[in-house]
C-alpha cells in the first residue's frame, strides 16, 4: 500500500512538472488578487472619511522614553492601546494592539538586531483636542489629535507625514464567534449572579459591583460590552471569509476569526515613493487606484510577469518616500500577508483644516497617500524620518542591520543550471572555463545532485566521490554551491526526516499532525524554522562531520523557502497550519528568512566562527540582509526580464539587501546570442552575478555561443574581475553604513528631480555610473549624467560634462560605464582564473580629475574570507586624495594591523596636465623618480611601476 500510494505522489508530481513545463507564464488565476481575499476585501471596501477611533486623553501616561494612550472605537467601544517611542537617530515607533485581547496577537521577533534605544520624550502643551509632544528638536513635533484620532509630525510649519489622516486605521478585535460567545455570556451571566447571591447569603457590607474578578471574567465582559454595543457585530460575524475562506479547492479555517489591521499614512510633498519589494515593477512605486494594491507576500511565482503589483519571492515592507527636500521612510513590522495602497492626491484634501490651508495656502500641494493592511498581528511602525537617504539608511540599519559582509569570491562570477550532470559534467565545465581563459569562482549544484531529492546527500551514482570534486576546485583555488531546501523526503530511510521527526521539528497542520505537501521529494516535511531549536539543530547539520562529503569550499544555497508547496493554496503552506503557539498566516513572510539564518549560522559554526558564510536565498524579509545574498527569482530570456533586473535590485538596495542579482540569460526559455551577451554586459555590473538556466534548456556555457561572442563574454567577465577591489570595499561599507552597492541616481544627486524616476541606469557607490545596453537591436544608448562634475568613460577615458543626457553609440562590445570626475578607483588588471589567484596581485589606480582638479578615494584589504578583519581587526583601509599636484595613500585605521604583498603597478589619471617630473615620497623620507607617459589627445597621465606598497604611507608628486 505504501509503495503504491509513493508511486502515485511520484505521477502527480510528474504531471504537475509537466504542466509548468507547458506552462509559457505564470497562471495568474493561481494566486489571488484582493478581491479573493476577503480581508483585502473588506478593509479595502473601507473608504477615507472620518475616523471611528477617538484618543482618550485622561488615559495618557509619559515616561522618559514611552508614551501610551487608549484609543477606543466609538462604533464598537473597543478600546486600543497605542504606544510612542522616540528612537534614537531622528526615528518614531508607533505600536497599537488590543488592550485586552481574548489571546495574545503575534509580534515580530528576531527582525529587530535589538530593542531599539530611545531618547526622551517630553509635553509641550495638552488640551482637550489634543497633545503637542517634542521630538528633540526645537522645530521637531509630534501631534495627536484626539477627536478624531490622528498622528502628525512636523518640522517647523512643515508637515512630514500624517498617521490616519483619512481615517483608514482599522483593527479586527478578536473575538469569539457568534454562537460561541451566545454561551459565553450565559456563562459569564450565569458566574455573576452566583458571586451576587454568595455575597448576600454571607450579609457581606461588599458593593456587589466590586466582587472580585478574573482575567478572563474582565476579558469576556468587555467582549460582551462591545457586543451590546456594536450593532453591527452581527452582520460583521456573517461577512463572508471571516472564520474560514475557499480558494479554489483550499479551505482556510479561521479559528481565531477575523483579525486584521489597516493603517494609513499621508506625505504631503511627496511624488515618488520606492521600496517595498519583492514586485517586478519600476523602481518608483505607481498608484494603485483602480487596481490590485502591491502585494506583500512570499510566493513561488513561475515564470512571473513584469509591471504589475503581484507578490513575489521574498517581502521587505519598507517604503522609502523622496523629494527634493528630504527623503523619509515608513517601517511596517509585521510578518502576515500584507497590501500596500498608493494613491496621489493634494494636501488640501486631506489633511486637517485651518494650519495646513495657512502653511500651504490652496495650492495643489502634491501629497502621496500609503495604506497598509495585513491580515495579523499588530501595528508595529517605524518612521525613518532622514532627512538625507544616507540617513535613512543608517536609520534602517540601527533597526535591522547591515548588509552582511561576503566573501571577497562571492562577488566573483558564478556559473549555474539546474542541473550539473555528474562529477565529470562539473569537471568539464570546470576545464571548459580554463580552456577559453575566462575568470570564474563558483560552479552550482541544483537538487538533481542529491540521492532523490533527499537534502544533505549526494547521489550515489552521479556524484560517489564528492571530496574529490571538491578538492579539484579547491586545487584551482574554486568553490562549489549546492542547494539544500527546507521541504524534507518523507521517509523512514532518511536520517535528516527521522531527526526532525523525533525531535517533533516539524510544523504541524490544524489538527496537530506534522504538515505535509508536495514538492520536489514527493511528499514533504517542512521543519518549523520559527523554533530556535530547529535553527540550532539544522545549523549543527552543515558540520563536516554531519553533512558528509562537504569541505570548506562548499558553500549553500537555500530555494523554494517561501515555503513552496506545491499543492496548497497559491503553491504555498495553508494558512492554519501551526508553528507552536501561532497560526502560519502570522508568520508566513518570516519562513525564508529563518531558513537562511540557520544555514547561515551553520557555515560559521562549521569553520569554529572562522569564516565568513556565502549562503544565497530566493524569500526573504526585512533583516535578510544580515545572513546573505538574494536573487530575483524565475525569470525569463526575454529582455523585458533583462531591463527588469535594474529596478527589482535598486528597489532591493534601497531596503538593505545590496547582495542582489538575477539570473544571467534568463532561467526559462532560451536568448538569443545578442541577448546572453547584452546580459552578462549587465550582470557584471549587478551585484550578485550568476548565470542560471532551467533543466530543459540547451546548454549555454559562455564558449557555446562561437568564437565572437566568446570574446564578448569573456572580456566582460574579466572587467568584473578588475574592479573587485571596488566592489569588495563598497561591500566593507554596505556592512559598516548600511547605504546601498548599486544605487538610484537620485540617492546621490537627491536635489535633481531629473533623477528621481530613472532606473535604466544606476551607481555603484558614488563613483561609477552604468547605463546597460537592454534594447535589442540597440545602435545607441541616451545616459543621464548627473552633478555639476564631468564624468569619464572608462573604456576610452573620454571626458562629459555632468548634467546633460548623453547619447552614446554602442556596438556588441559596448557597455557604457562612467567614473565620475573627483574619485579614484582601485583595480586590478591582470586576468586570473579565480579571485583568489589575484590575492596577491598588483593595483591599478584611476584618479579621474575633477573641476577643481581634485579627487578622492579609498582601498581597503583584508584576507577576503574570515572574520578576522572584526574580530582582530586585521586589515588594511587606506585614504587615497590628490590635491594641488599631490597624490597621498593615508591610513584610515592606525589600530588595524594587516598585511599584504600586493603592490602598486600603475597610477592613471583621467584630465591630467602633463608635468615636467614626477617623485615618490615614502613615510621613511626617501624619493625617487617616477617614469611616466602622456597621452595629450586624452588628457591621460600613466605612472608605470611606483612599486610601493598597497599598505604604505607614501606620496606621488607631481611637478
Amino acid at each position: 500500500m505504501a509503495a503504491f500510494s509513493e508511486r502515485m505522489g511520484l505521477l502527480f508530481l510528474a504531471c504537475l512538472l509537466l504542466c509548468l513545463s507547458a506552462t509559457q507564464a505564470v497562471d495568474r488565476g493561481n494566486f489571488k488578487t484582493c478581491d479573493q481575499s476577503a480581508f483585502c476585501k473588506r478593509q479595502r471596501a473601507m473608504k477615507p472619511g472620518q475616523s471611528a477611533y477617538r484618543a482618550l486623553l485622561d488615559t495618557l501616561e509619559l515616561s522618559d522614553s514611552r508614551l501610551t494612550l487608549q484609543l477606543i472605537n466609538d462604533n464598537n467601544k473597543v478600546r486600543l492601546l497605542l504606544e510612542l517611542y522616540r528612537l534614537q537617530g531622528n526615528m518614531t515607533r508607533v505600536k497599537i494592539n488590543e488592550l485586552k485581547p481574548l489571546k495574545p496577537r503575534y509580534e515580530v521577533p528576531d527582525v529587530l538586531i535589538t530593542d531599539p534605544p530611545t531618547e526622551p520624550l517630553s509635553v509641550l502643551s495638552q488640551d482637550e483636542n489634543g497633545v503637542v509632544l517634542s521630538l528633540g528638536a526645537e522645530t521637531r513635533r509630534l501631534i495627536v489629535s484626539a477627536r478624531p484620532f490622528r498622528l502628525d509630525i512636523m518640522e517647523g510649519p512643515q508637515v512630514l507625514l500624517s498617521l490616519n489622516s483619512r481615517g483608514l486605521l482599522a483593527f479586527e478585535h478578536l473575538r469569539l464567534r457568534k454562537d460561541t460567545l451566545s454561551d459565553k455570556i450565559s456563562s459569564t451571566v450565569g458566574s455573576m449572579w452566583d458571586k451576587i447571591k454568595n455575597v448576600f447569603s454571607s450579609n457581606s457590607q461588599t458593593d456587589p459591583a466590586g466582587a472580585e474578578r478574573t482575567e478572563d471574567s474582565d476579558t469576556a465582559d468587555q467582549h460582551v460590552e462591545e457586543k451590546a454595543a456594536d450593532g453591527e457585530s452581527d452582520k460583521e460575524d456573517e461577512q463572508p471569509g471571516e472564520w474560514d475562506e475557499t480558494f479554489k479547492s483550499h479551505t482556510d479555517s479561521k479559528p481565531n476569526g477575523p483579525s486584521s489591521i489597516s493603517l494609513d499614512f499621508s506625505l504631503p510633498g511627496v511624488e515618488h515613493v520606492y521600496g517595498i519589494p519583492e514586485h517586478a515593477d519600476n523602481l518608483k512605486l505607481k498608484t494603485t487606484d483602480g487596481g490590485d494594491p502591491y502585494r506583500l507576500y512570499n510566493l513561488d511565482v513561475f515564470q512571473y510577469e513584469l509591471y504589475n503589483p503581484m507578490a513575489l519571492y521574498g517581502a521587505v515592507p519598507v517604503l522609502l518616500s523622496h523629494n527634493a527636500q528630504r527623503t523619509m521612510g515608513i517601517f511596517w513590522l509585521n510578518a502576515a500577508e500584507t497590501w500596500v495602497d498608493i494613491s496621489s492626491n493634494t494636501a488640501g484634501k486631506t489633511v486637517f483644516g485651518k494650519m495646513l490651508d495657512y502653511v500651504q495656502g490652496a495650492s495643489e500641494t502634491p501629497q502621496t497617500d500609503v495604506r497598509w493592511i495585513s491580515e495579523s498581528g499588530i501595528i508595529d511602525v517605524f518612521i525613518m524620518l532622514g532627512p538625507k537617504p544616507t540617513d535613512v539608511f543608517s536609520q534602517y540599519a540601527s533597526l535591522t542591520g547591515t548588509q552582511s559582509f561576503p566573501p571577497l569570491a562571492a562577488l566573483a562570477y558564478h556559473q549555474c543550471r539546474w542541473n550539473y550532470n555528474d562529477q565529470d559534467d562539473v569537471r568539464a565545465v570546470d576545464q571548459g572555463f580554463d580552456d577559453h581563459d575566462i575568470p570564474y569562482d563558483f560552479i552550482w549544484l541544483d537538487i538533481e545532485h542529491t540521492d532523490g531529492k533527499r537534502y544533505f546527500t549526494w547521489d550515489p551514482n552521479k556524484f560517489s566521490q564528492p571530496r574529490d570534486m571538491l578538492q579539484n576546485l579547491m586545487d584551482k583555488r574554486r568553490k562549489m554551491v549546492a542547494i539544500v531546501d527546507p521541504h524534507i523526503k518523507v521517509d523512514s530511510g532518511y536520517k535528516i526526516h527521522n531527526e526532525i521527526r523525533s525531535k517533533n521539528f516539524y510544523i504541524k497542520n490544524k489538527d496537530g499532525g506534522d504538515y505535509e505537501g508536495w514538492c520536489w521529494p514527493g511528499s514533504a516535511g517542512y521543519p518549523d524554522f520559527t523554533n530556535p531549536e530547529m535553527r540550532a539543530w539544522w545549523a549543527s547539520m552543515f558540520a563536516y562531520d554531519q553533512y558528509e562529503g562537504t569541505m570548506e569550499n562548499l558553500y549553500t544555497w537555500n530555494d523554494m523557502n517561501e515555503p513552496s508547496v506545491f499543492n496548497g493554496p497559491e503553491v504555498t503552506m495553508h494558512k492554519d497550519a501551526v508553528h507552536g503557539n501561532w497560526e502560519h498566516r502570522d508568520v508566513h513572510n518570516l519562513y525564508g528568512f529563518y531558513v537562511q539564518m540557520a544555514t547561515a549560522d551553520g557555515l560559521i559554526q562549521r569553520s569554529g566562527g572562522v569564516e565568513r558564510p556565502f549562503v544565497l536565498t530566493r524569500a526573504f524579509f526585512a533583516g535578510s540582509q544580515r545572513f546573505g545574498a538574494v536573487w530575483t527569482g524565475d525569470n525569463a530570456a526575454e529582455w523585458d526580464h533583462l531591463k527588469i533586473s535594474i529596478p527589482m535590485c535598486l528597489s532591493l538596495g534601497l531596503v538593505g539587501i545590496s547582495l542582489c542579482g538575477a539570473d544571467v540569460g534568463g532561467f526559462f526559455k532560451s536568448p538569443n546570442q545578442e541577448l546572453l551577451v547584452r546580459w552578462y554586459q549587465t550582470g557584471a555590473y549587478q551585484p550578485f552575478f550568476r548565470a542560471h538556466a532551467h533543466l530543459d534548456t540547451p546548454r549555454r556555457e559562455p564558449w557555446l555561443f562561437g568564437p565572437e561572442n566568446t570574446a564578448l563574454i569573456r572580456e566582460v567577465v574579466r572587467q568584473r574581475y578588475t574592479l573587485l577591489p571596488y566592489w569588495y570595499q563598497l561591500f566593507y561599507h554596505a556592512h559598516r553604513t548600511g547605504n546601498p552597492v548599486m544605487r538610484p541616481l537620485w540617492v546621490e544627486y537627491p536635489e535633481d528631480v531629473a533623477t528621481f524616476a530613472i532606473d535604466d541606469e544606476f551607481l555603484l557607490g558614488r563613483d561609477l555610473l552604468v547605463h546597460p545596453v537592454t534594447e535589442e537591436g540597440a545602435r545607441g544608448v541616451t545616459a543621464y549624467l548627473p552633478g555639476s562634475e564631468v564624468w569619464y568613460d572608462v573604456h576610452t577615458f573620454q571626458k562629459h560634462n555632468g548634467g546633460q543626457n548623453l547619447y552614446i553609440p554602442v556596438t556588441m562590445s559596448s557597455i557604457p560605464v562612467f567614473q565620475r570626475g573627483g574619485s579614484i578607483i582601485p583595480r586590478k588588471n591582470r586576468p586570473r582564473r579565480s579571485s583568489s589567484c589575484m590575492e596577491s596581485d598588483p593595483y591599478t589606480f584611476y584618479v579621474a580629475l575633477g573641476s577643481q582638479k581634485t579627487a578622492e578615494g579609498e582601498l581597503y584589504i583584508d584576507d577576503g574570507h574570515t572574520f578576522n578583519y572584526e574580530k582582530q581587526r586585521q586589515f588594511i583601509h587606506r585614504r587615497l586624495s590628490f590635491a594641488n599636484n599631490v597624490l597621498a595613500s593615508s591610513n584610515l585605521a592606525p589600530d588595524a594591523q594587516f598585511s599584504t604583498a600586493s603592490w602598486i603597478e600603475r597610477i592613471i589619471f583621467l584630465g591630467a596636465h602633463k608635468p615636467s617630473a614626477i617623485t615618490l615620497r615614502m613615510s621613511d623620507g626617501s624619493e625617487s623618480p617616477v617614469e611616466f607617459e602622456f597621452d595629450a589627445a586624452m588628457s591621460v597621465l600613466t605612472l608605470r611601476k611606483p612599486g610601493m606598497n598597497a599598505g604604505a604611507d607614501w606620496t606621488v608628486v607631481l611637478r
